[in-house]
């Protein structure tokens, strides 16, 4: 491929309360009937308000409780919904994995996506691509599609009101952005857009990770108090628009192949968020390009700033032998995975090593620590 390929959203609103004008974007994309997808929780979140607006802009709507899994079943289970009610109009409302149903719904239905997230823990919302899991929640595949979604809203004040565990987890896979998008520009490899990194998404993938290091301990912050600040709004579009943009078309490399390596066990790992285990991927990233102790220290800094995990045992992987790590790094190495976007070779073995040594670094980072 030599070819410079860079795809984005057709539309990103952000802002305060943004949610009340649904309505009224959507039906500046489409007249037609939609399809709303929300889980219990997020309903009361943001969910009816989303059908109140939807009303006063009189677009048709069928309601679908999602069951809070991205699985090949439930997005078959919910396009039958949306062919059922006429829908040409997918709107999918709270978290990364309702988003990415939402996107396969659409992509079944061949219609227009809305896509609205009620937090900003992942860079899910703007790409054109799910991710795929089991109904188990077992890490399976990525699907790609011919467009991004059609609309994005992020509602600022809604994020502010979520728990700030969201947040951090959101700025731990938005920071892997540029991490990954410079070990594809120096491999030349493609990137999830198709094609070779572009200058934009390159100039993208490093934003993001300064405005990140510059007000992610300030939003986190702002969080904790449910307030809407300019430190906010900036990590806001960084975990979302940056990290989105950067990501899919600046390319992703070990930390997230390792992110889905960790699916494969067992246990209290499975509660960890999206963003917790990428953060201990990209630590792991940096120890397998031999980064300075100095750079991965910066990195190993911040995350314990935002109360990130950095070892195995933040992980609850105290008590994983060298067997369960060797199994996450068969699954972060095999053929179709992004872990071969490095620049040089990578064995299974050489990933079990950098989990390991990614533990040991922040483990006696944690002991200066302590001892300072």
């Amino acid at each position: 491929m030599t070819e410079r390929i860079f795809i984005s959203p057709g539309k990103y609103v952000q802002g305060r309360d943004v949610t009340d004008k649904a309505g009224e974007y959507v039906k500046g994309i489409s007249d037609g009937k939609a399809l709303v997808i929300a889980d219990d929780i997020v309903w009361d979140i943001a969910g009816n308000r989303v059908l109140e607006s939807l009303d006063k802009a009189g677009v048709q709507y069928t309601k679908a409780v999602f069951n809070g899994e991205a699985s090949t079943n439930e997005i078959n289970r919910l396009a039958g919904l949306g062919k059922e009610g006429q829908a040409t109009i997918v709107v999918g409302v709270g978290g990364g994995k309702t988003l990415d149903t939402a996107k396969a719904v659409s992509d079944q239905l061949g219609g227009y996506s809305v896509i609205i997230p009620t937090t900003a823990s992942t860079d899910a919302p703007t790409s054109a691509l799910s991710v795929i899991y089991s109904d188990e929640g077992v890490f399976e595949s990525y699907k790609f599609y011919n467009k991004n979604p059609d609309l994005i809203l992020v509602d600022t004040k809604t994020i502010a009101g979520a728990p700030p565990r969201f947040l951090s987890s959101g700025i731990a896979d938005a920071l892997a952005t540029w991490v990954e998008a410079r070990a594809v520009i120096e491999a030349r490899a493609t990137t999830m857009a198709g094609g070779l990194t572009t200058i934009a998404a390159e100039a993208i993938a490093r934003k993001c990770e300064e405005v990140l290091f510059d007000y992610g301990v300030l939003a986190y912050e702002s969080v904790k108090r449910k307030v809407v600040t300019p430190a906010l709004e900036s990590v806001v579009e960084a975990n979302t628009l940056l990290s989105g943009l950067g990501f899919e078309s600046g390319g992703l490399a070990a930390a997230h192949a390792i992110h889905n390596g960790f699916t494969v066990l067992d246990g209290e790992i499975h509660h960890m968020t999206h963003g917790e285990k990428v953060a201990f991927g990209t630590l792991s990233q940096l120890a397998l390009e031999k980064r300075s102790i100095e750079e991965i220290e910066r990195y190993i800094a911040f995350y314990i700033s935002l109360e990130l995990p950095v070892t195995l045992e933040d992980l609850h992987l105290q008590d994983a032998t060298d067997e369960d790590l060797y199994r996450v790094a068969e699954a972060a190495t095999k053929a179709d995975e992004t872990a071969h976007n490095l620049p040089f070779p990578v064995t299974a073995d050489d990933v079990k090593d950098a989990i390991i040594a990614a533990d040991q670094y922040s483990k006696a980072y944690k002991a200066k620590l302590k001892n300072q």
